[in-house]
């Protein structure tokens, strides 16, 4: 690793093999014929890393492997070029599908939940995640959690990480992404949803999306919240700013995938030590780009430098 480049960690728990395929209509009862189905590896972190390398930039996924979808998902990734750093495990991987309705183009996704785990999994999977890498700068904690996992696991996570000054962006839901929240993340991205959850209210406009994510960073711990608006863009807060980074518009393809793109987008510009602000408008072109792509394909480094250099006003 060369003299000032961050290192970034990405953690996925609960990983997947991400099936797609598409039919013509679905319909109840009978066979429905399927296009040839394509496989990726998927899950939060994972994700990240997909899409941090397709941006150019470099990090190092650390997940749950086990089982035939296991041994798969680190094919894939090998032929990706992702670098890599299975924690395995004797149950099976789960795998994921997202069925495309030509008729109609909606999409359906199902999704597993993952094997069950026990507590020496979880509590051996962060023993072995900090002794092999006490130098990371950035760690990224992104997905569900896997039955069997405490749902104050990424928040364990996060006090471990303040103790040894990494900064940690938490990209979940529920009850563990409040948690995290409340033990000392750098970075939380909740959608409206989510952000709602954690405030314990709900949210009627604009003005209330930035105070409730200016509550979270002044009585949570938590330094930046970037919510994330969907076609709308991004809501940015921290204790120094408050900014709106609005989405430019593109053809959709897909919406599979975009939030994992903002991370990516987001982490790297951090990474490469860029202004906060200008970070988030990465996020937000690297989210965009995610959605010009088909089924669950991530961003693309084309699409994403076009974006970003139409949302900074560069030639």
């Amino acid at each position: 690793m060369r003299p000032g480049v961050k290192r970034i960690l990405t953690v996925t728990v609960n990983p997947a093999i991400d099936l797609s395929t598409s039919v013509e209509q679905v319909l109840e009862g009978g066979k429905l014929r399927c296009s040839a189905p394509q496989r990726e590896p998927g899950g939060g972190g994972i994700n990240v890393s997909r899409a941090l390398h397709k941006l150019g930039g470099r990090s190092r996924a650390v997940y749950v492997s086990g089982g035939i979808y296991g041994q798969l998902l680190e094919k894939l990734l090998e032929n990706e070029g992702i670098e890599q750093e299975p924690y395995r495990i004797e149950g099976q991987s789960r795998q994921n599908v997202t069925v495309r309705e030509r008729s109609s183009e909606r999409q359906y996704r199902f999704v597993m939940p993952g094997p069950e785990l026990s507590p020496e999994h979880w509590r051996g999977f962060l023993e072995e995640l900090f002794e092999r890498h006490p130098e990371t700068d950035y760690l990224v904690a992104s997905g569900s959690l896997p039955p069997g996992f405490p749902e104050d696991f990424y928040a364990r996570l996060c006090r471990r990480a303040v103790q040894r000054n990494i900064r940690v962006v938490v990209d979940t839901a529920g009850r563990p992404l409040q948690l995290a929240a409340e033990a000392g993340a750098y970075l939380v991205k909740p959608n409206l949803r989510e952000l709602e959850h954690i405030a314990g209210r709900e949210i009627e406009d604009e003005q209330q999306q930035e105070d409730l994510a200016r509550s979270i960073v002044r009585e949570k711990g938590t330094e930046v919240v970037l919510l994330s608006l969907g076609a709308s863009g991004a809501l940015l807060v921290s204790e120094e700013a408050t900014r709106r980074i609005t989405a430019p518009a593109v053809p959709i393809r897909s919406r599979v995938g975009a939030g994992d793109s903002m991370v990516a987008g987001l982490v790297l510009a951090l990474a490469q030590g860029r202004p906060l602000e200008e970070a988030a408008t990465y996020a937000v072109a690297a989210g965009s780009a995610a959605v010009m792509t088909p089924g669950s394909e991530l961003c693309r480094r084309e699409d994403f430098e076009r974006i970003f250099r139409r949302m900074s006003g560069r030639r």
